[in-house]
């Protein structure tokens, strides 16, 4: 692993390198920004409780080159997590900064798929410049291969992260809404209600709401909206990002857990999963 930058970031670097991972969210990501907005007329003060970004487990660009140019500004690595039936391994991120949010990175666990679809990240892969996982804005890089529709609807038949990874690359999947810090909305159920009034179609999955009190972490999702991705062979619309909305409990110690709950994120994990009939 690089070494950590020796010099401590300022928080006006924080506040910039955040910022910049929320523009490139937004971009493809128009929902969030109508969800803002919905909050925002109401008066609210938005918090992040957490962000996501997924890669694959290749030599060289794994959750850990993504998790550099965090490590690099304060982040520190805490708990692992396993996800047998989709096959990804996990960790997260925390600031001692404690108004910085988690930072959630996932990662493919290439080997265990099917021949074809090793053989199809392989190609994509093989396509990323020299010096690509050591980027410091690797966080918003985006998608450095080209990838043709045909192939992206081959690894969707074994793994809807391994598509959605080809489609977008590296860059925040999901921003988390930290519920518990809103004052006009108490609950992820009331969150839930104010959303689905609002239009807004909720990840269903599992549930609305993932998890509960005595979990110490409540979770929901809006579904990840269709958005057009320029592909090799033309534009085609897929399934891109989702927000996220947790509320978190105080444990028996009295201090607020600051993990996560495997059997929620893995049902979270089907936000930007593509619909079928």
């Amino acid at each position: 692993m690089a070494p950590a930058d020796p010099a401590p970031r300022s928080p006006s670097d924080l506040d910039a390198f955040l910022d910049r991972l929320w523009r490139d969210y937004v971009a493809i990501t128009p929902l969030a920004a109508r969800v803002r907005a919905l909050l925002d007329a109401r008066g609210e003060t938005v918090r992040n409780d957490h962000v996501a970004l997924r890669t694959y487990g290749v030599p060289g660009l794994g959750l850990e080159a993504l998790a550099r140019p965090f490590e690099r500004r304060g982040w520190e690595p805490r708990d692992r997590y396993r996800f047998d039936d989709k096959h990804l391994v996990a960790r997260y991120w925390q600031h001692p900064d404690p108004t910085r949010p988690k930072v959630f990175i996932s990662e493919l666990v290439v080997d265990e798929l099917p021949t074809a679809a090793r053989a199809a990240i392989a190609a994509l892969v093989a396509q990323l410049p020299a010096g690509f996982a050591e980027r410091d804005d690797l966080p918003t890089a985006g998608r450095p291969w080209q990838v043709d529709h045909a192939t992206y609807l081959a690894l969707l038949a074994d793994s809807e992260y391994a598509a959605w990874v080809a489609a977008f690359g590296h860059r925040v999947n999901h921003f988390t809404v930290d519920v518990g810090r809103l004052t006009t909305i108490t609950s992820v159920q009331q969150m839930n209600a104010v959303l689905r009034e609002a239009g807004f179609t909720l990840n269903e999955a599992g549930g609305a709401v993932k998890g509960t009190p005595a979990d110490l972490l409540e979770q929901s999702s809006t579904r990840a909206e269709e958005v057009d991705v320029e592909f090799a062979d033309g534009t085609h619309r897929v399934p891109s990002c989702y927000y996220e909305f947790a509320r978190r409990y105080r444990g028996p110690d009295g201090a607020l857990f600051q993990g996560f709950v495997p059997t929620s994120a893995d049902r979270l994990f089907e936000s930007t999963d593509v619909r079928r009939a």
